[in-house]
């Protein structure tokens, strides 16, 4: 008996460390762009500055599922002058970085 719990619970703790691949959920937490024209793109930063390298890009209507990974910040600022953390997957590319809040707005996950 003994035995066999053990090997339950080996199999059972094996099953929680695989690693899986990370998915965007449904529900709140996206983001859409927003205030840019349809012929530019959004560009997504290294760090929360102007000045950061561009990692990603963010074409309006088409820009793949956008995540909101924590508040944006400072919290103290302006909307418009806040930077948000995200993640934005896009078929199977997965990008982390920053936006500015003023060209995204809140959105239901797909």
């Amino acid at each position: 008996m003994r035995r066999a719990f053990r090997g339950a619970f080996l199999a059972a703790l094996l099953t929680l460390t695989i690693a899986t691949p990370v998915m965007a959920t449904s529900g709140p937490g996206c983001l859409v762009v927003v205030n840019v024209a349809g012929n530019d793109a959004l560009n997504m930063r290294a760090r929360p500055s102007a000045n950061a390298r561009i990692v990603d890009v963010l074409p309006p209507e088409t820009h793949g599922i956008i995540h909101l990974d924590a508040a944006c910040r400072p919290a103290s600022a302006p909307w418009a002058n806040r930077w948000c953390p995200v993640t934005h997957y896009n078929g199977d590319r997965t990008t982390k970085g920053w936006v500015k809040a003023r060209f995204v707005r809140d959105s239901d996950c797909p």
